[in-house]
């Protein structure tokens, strides 16, 4: 009870709907005072009129407009389950409904139909609380069908992030041409490019009568720039259904020139592919090879960051202990190159190429580097690996650049650098490799960018006094490369006679010039942020 003021009295009854309801219901189950009767399946519910109108859309624009059933005495419901029907009253008139594995699509389809809003997202739920791998297509077929927004949007995205083992389920055979092209041309798809070709050939032989027609434009789904090329030659160039297409033997040969072409996109006998962004794919971690643990020894740990578990997982060692090895990923594998075996004795130069294979978990060897090198520097373009500089066998700074083919496990010599240096800061953009800044045998700083041309195998230099970047990662963002942290070194007499170098985290944005971009031969000044 509440005051209203000195002479009166609010009275509020809690319970007063909820009872009414129960006495309605006990009227209907009795037969007293009902005014309609519901029938579906050769099964009559009579009802009150007024309690449907109140309790649905659907049941207010039938009884409360001039349709014919708002004077009729029995109304048939089509397309609706008797058994269904008489829990929908019951809820209609208790406010309860026990949802289960047998009735749920039944009373989602029905509750979708009869417009009981509340029982429509109480089923929704229901599913989305049961959704594997193995029924979430469907789910996302039957959110469509009945509109069913919140359904849609987590069956679809567990469809999208549990790509593996979504492939290897029913629902996906049965999947119709559109929705399969739907599916797989997803940007979020979470899974690898050879997956999906996979994917889609199981699909076609399923029915390979009705769907074989259908490869062309499935194929087209398969983003090739990011197939490891040993699958795309071994496994889908070799595949009859996609040689029986010309357009998929089309397809595949612009693939194959422009992964194994060093040349430029817009070389006129090389059609560039449509360009689409790698999708997120599980295999993407955050890897951490050797390196010294807190100031001692070198280390063998490999280890890697899982962001599910927000933990670091122990990987295979790698086989030797190595003092400044270059590393890089290609392909979904990792290399370590060259670097200063630790051991007891006086240690040569490695010139070992290991690679790490993370499916496998196993470190091999491949053909070694044609100069044994530390303190080098790697980078990956396309299908190659390039090798810059570093420290060689009689401890000088070597100028060398040497180029490794992970196709065909062969080391070859590039252009001799301009000026050999330590540490520089790396990235590639457009055919071309930019080193900026690192240091000389006396661990001076060279204010220098260096340019490497890939495909003509030629260097070019800029002068510049801004660059004094030594141990600085880069990378190349769009048009622009951003180098971040590293030392940079500042002049002695400033420093105690103990200090010689700074750590500097304050982030250079480097601007390619429209000019170097276009030939690559000269270039306006560059424009440092």
């Amino acid at each position: 009870m509440e005051e209203g003021s000195a002479e009166e009295l609010l009275f509020k009854d809690q319970d007063f709907s909820s009872e009414l309801l129960r006495q309605l219901n006990a009227l209907r189950q009795s037969g007293m005072l009902t005014d309609v009767t519901l029938c579906a399946g050769g099964f009559e519910v009579p009802c009150h009129r007024n309690v449907l109108a109140s309790s649905s859309p659907y049941f207010k624009a039938m009884f409360c407009n001039n349709f014919k059933e708002s004077h009729q005495a029995k109304v048939i419901l089509k397309g609706i389950d008797a058994e269904i029907l008489d829990q929908i009253i019951l809820y209609v008139y208790t406010g309860e409904i026990l949802i289960s594995a047998e009735n749920v699509l039944c009373l989602l389809e029905t509750a979708s139909m009869l417009q009981y809003a509340k029982l429509f997202e109480a089923c929704s739920a229901y599913l989305q609380d049961k959704l594997t791998p193995d029924n979430c297509l469907s789910m996302v077929r039957l959110s469509k069908i009945l509109n069913c927004q919140s359904l849609n949007k987590k069956a679809k995205a567990m469809a999208l992030k549990c790509f593996p083992e979504v492939a290897s389920s029913e629902d996906l055979k049965d999947l119709c041409p559109l929705e399969l092209l739907d599916y797989l041309g997803d940007d979020d798809l979470c899974g690898e490019e050879e997956q999906v070709f996979e994917t889609l050939m199981v699909w076609i032989r399923h029915d390979l009568q009705a769907r074989q027609g259908y490869i062309q434009e499935l194929f087209k789904k398969v983003r090739l720039q990011y197939v490891h090329p040993t699958f795309l030659f071994h496994f889908i160039a070799n595949d009859s259904l996609v040689q029986s297409s010309p357009t998929c033997r089309s397809i595949l040969e612009s693939a194959r020139r422009q992964m194994f072409s060093l040349y430029s996109t817009n070389a006129p006998d090389i059609k560039p592919m449509v360009h689409v962004p790698r999708r997120y794919s599980n295999q993407e971690f955050l890897i951490i090879i050797g390196g010294r643990k807190d100031n001692k020894q070198t280390t063998r740990d490999v280890l890697l960051y899982d962001d599910k578990t927000n933990q670091w997982l122990s990987l295979a060692k790698l086989p030797v202990r190595l003092y400044k090895p270059s590393a890089v990923s290609l392909h979904s594998n990792i290399y370590v190159l060259g670097g200063m075996p630790v051991s007891n004795k006086k240690s040569p130069v490695s010139d070992n190429i290991y690679i790490y294979s993370l499916k496998l978990n196993q470190w091999r060897l491949v053909e070694p580097m044609l100069v044994p090198r530390y303190s080098h520097r790697s980078l990956a373009y396309k299908n190659y690996i390039l090798s810059f500089g570093g420290i060689g066998e009689n401890q000088e700074i070597l100028n060398s650049v040497e180029r490794y083919d992970s196709i065909y496990n062969t080391c070859e010599s590039m252009a001799n650098m301009p000026v050999a240096v330590l540490h520089p800061a790396v990235a590639a953009k457009d055919q071309r490799v930019y080193l900026f800044g690192g240091e000389d045998i006396m661990q001076n700083p060279v204010r220098l960018i260096q340019v490497y041309h890939v495909s003509r195998n030629t260097w070019f230099r800029m002068e510049t006094r801004v660059v004094k970047n030594v141990c600085a990662p880069a990378a190349a963002i769009g048009d622009q490369i951003i180098i971040v942290g590293g030392k940079g070194t500042v002049s002695p007499s400033l420093l105690p006679d103990h200090a010689q170098i700074l750590q500097d985290f304050t982030p250079f944005l480097f601007r390619m010039p429209p000019a170097l971009a276009r030939d690559g031969q000269s270039c306006s000044q560059p424009c440092w942020q």
